[in-house]
């Protein structure tokens, strides 16, 4: 789809889904920006060989996984996420009551593990099937497959604290 594209081209085609799907990894909208910024410099450098790729943009793609790993993972960097007000164009389109089924939804997919998170993302926000995500995640389709699983069952578990407290207070 992407393949023999210039790397203006294709910064441009894709960069909005870039940054929306780092916006899912890292639940912080300006480290998914900087993380965007960061992977779309190693890929203009690398981008001869990137771009005569099949599927270039799985190919970035696993770069922005990669690199939001290696985030986590440096014992330097003490920055803490923070969960931002929804925008008032969002509130405006959606009903109360699914903005915050929405909303309580994503609090507890980001109490997920990192690898637990990226397969529920990829798998339910950017629709790949288990062979997309275990390329991505450089895993098994039988990994990917346990670590929804896993993270479905943490989802539950996470939730069902909340609506027990909820019938509480009716």
């Amino acid at each position: 789809m992407y393949k023999d594209v210039t790397f203006e081209e294709y910064a441009l085609a894709r960069g909005a889904a870039l940054i929306r799907f780092a916006r899912l990894l890292t639940a912080d909208e300006h480290r998914a920006e900087d993380l965007v910024q960061d992977v779309l410099a190693k890929a203009y450098a690398s981008w001869r060989r990137i771009g005569a790729l099949d599927q270039p943009d799985l190919y970035v793609r696993r770069m922005l996984v990669n690199a939001n790993t290696s985030w986590w993972r440096r014992a330097v960097n003490r920055e803490v996420a923070v969960a931002e007000v929804g925008g008032i164009a969002t509130a405006a389109r959606d009903s109360a009551a699914d903005s915050a089924d929405r909303d309580e939804l994503w609090r507890l997919v980001l109490q997920l593990p990192a690898r637990q998170r990226a397969v529920i993302v990829l798998r339910y926000y950017e629709d790949y099937d288990d062979a997309t995500i275990a390329e991505l995640l450089h895993c098994t389709q039988g990994t990917v497959r346990t670590q929804a699983k896993r993270a479905l069952e943490k989802l539950q578990q996470l939730r069902r604290p909340a609506v027990d407290a909820a019938k509480g207070e009716r």
